[in-house]
């Protein structure tokens, strides 16, 4: 029998297409999705919701316009989840669900980088609210790395107070931290990956009766099956801590109390267990030799580029352009307080390497605007696109030398669809929606391919 899922913040699906597949998939899965959830509450125009009913064919309720369903066993809700009963939820095998980010995201500068106080990392408390009502054997949530270092003035307290909260519920814990490329997929997008067992399930039996932290995380546990790590250096245990400074201390004692480590950093790493309110963390390394899938690989053939998307020389060279915002710099700036500082930063590799997996893509990919951090690549046009837009002129010329770009090469933004690729979704998976929204759903999306080795291993 499938495990059922339930999938809350769902985006447009990538929980759900790592574990039951495509929209399309007709194969017999060991996962089912049962019941999602998606709202956004910045905006009256629910683009996500719409994306994901019409990809899985999901039709709405004549009682409910903000329910849809396929039959009585899949159901989508498109409501603020601090609305929904926890009865309302049907009863499931496993929990999954990357709980908004941005409050611990490294896009957000550390004054404003808020994580369980800010609007959004509130809603941990959400996930929190319907395990403890359902129990479900699993719970697999995916955040950003900053997740275990948040907040900046007490470094790691937030994911202890995660932590402990799941250990109230009798929950074990195991996560891992890597960028995806590392096991070869095509982008270097790293997060948090946080899978808790319950009590009788194989994970909760194995870690409470008597295997050890070394062995969990080497070998025999799930992260350990799904993304194999180097053997872990011979000592005689892991570094480990207690969440409470006192057996009976509460979340408000932990929230208050908790100390980061040596010289004030997380004393979380990229991999680690906790068990019974003990944690277990180290440094690992990936241990990967298969194939590497690169920014090339995703890419689209040049007569599918759409005009927009290639670059002009003009924004190449003007103030505040592509040359500009991806070079070094030093520079004198001024603050909102009218203090004036040097403002220093290296430059980004301009176009994109092709022959290598991207940097991880972020919410504001999409948009002509020049921009430091969206991907440029470099790539051949077509004659048509040669004929249509004349680019070499003088100031086509000027651009093109001062970056040593040769004639016949002009530079283009990613597409929607490229975007996507580096995901790991279908072709057009988010089509419907503007361009700009395609690419912001990307930026916010997990790597499906992730989940699926995930759920792979889970089945082991």
């Amino acid at each position: 029998m499938a495990l059922r899922v339930v999938e809350l913040f769902a985006g447009v699906g990538g929980f759900r297409i790592g574990f039951a597949g495509p929209p399309d998939n007709t194969d017999e899965n060991d996962f089912k999705v049962i019941w999602s959830n998606q709202w956004e509450p910045s905006t009256k125009k629910q683009h996500a919701a719409e994306v994901y009913v019409k990809r899985w064919g999901l039709e709405r309720s004549e009682n409910d316009s903000e329910t849809y369903s396929l039959g009585s066993d899949d159901v989508f809700v498109n409501k603020d989840i601090t609305t929904v009963p926890a009865e309302e939820i049907p009863d499931h095998d496993l929990l999954c669900g990357g709980f908004p980010c941005q409050d611990y995201s490294v896009a957000k500068t550390s004054s404003r980088a808020t994580g369980l106080e800010g609007k959004k990392g509130v809603l941990w408390w959400e996930i929190h609210r319907i395990l403890k009502a359902k129990m479900p054997d699993y719970a697999l949530l995916e955040n950003v790395d900053r997740l275990l270092k948040s907040p900046t003035s007490q470094r790691g307290r937030d994911f202890a107070v995660m932590l402990a909260s799941l250990d109230e519920l009798g929950y074990v814990v195991e996560w891992r931290s890597f960028p995806s490329s590392d096991y070869g997929f095509p982008q270097r997008r790293k997060r948090a990956y946080i899978l808790a067992h319950a009590p009788g399930t194989e994970g909760h039996n194995a870690l409470t009766g008597g295997i050890t932290p070394n062995e969990w995380l080497e070998s025999s546990g799930v992260l350990a099956r799904a993304f194999p790590i180097k053997p872990l250096e011979a000592f005689f245990g892991l570094p480990n801590f207690s969440l409470r400074s006192k057996p009976k201390d509460d979340l408000a004692d932990i929230t208050q109390g908790f100390k980061p480590g040596k010289g004030g950093l997380s004393r979380f790493q990229g991999a680690g267990l906790m068990v019974s309110g003990r944690v277990w963390t180290t440094k690992v390394e990936s241990l990967y030799d298969g194939p590497v899938q690169t920014l090339r690989d995703v890419l689209v053939t040049p007569g599918k580029v759409p005009d927009e998307f290639i670059v002009r020389p003009p924004d190449m060279l003007k103030d505040k352009g592509w040359v500009y915002l991806k070079g070094a710099k030093s520079e004198p700036r001024k603050g909102t307080d009218g203090f004036t500082y040097e403002y220093k930063e290296g430059p980004i590799t301009f176009p994109d390497a092709l022959d290598s997996p991207s940097r991880t893509m972020v919410t504001g990919e999409g948009g002509s605007t020049p921009s430091r951090f969206k991907h440029v690549v470099e790539f051949k046009p077509t004659k048509s696109q040669v004929k249509r837009l004349d680019l070499r002129g003088d100031k086509a010329m000027e651009a093109r030398e001062s970056m040593g770009i040769s004639v016949n090469k002009w530079l283009r933004r990613l597409t929607p669809l490229e975007l996507e690729r580096l995901n790991g979704f279908p072709d057009n998976h988010t089509e419907g929606v503007t361009d700009a929204k395609r690419a912001f759903f990307m930026g916010n999306a997990l790597v499906c391919g992730v989940v699926k080795c995930i759920s792979q291993a889970l089945n082991l």
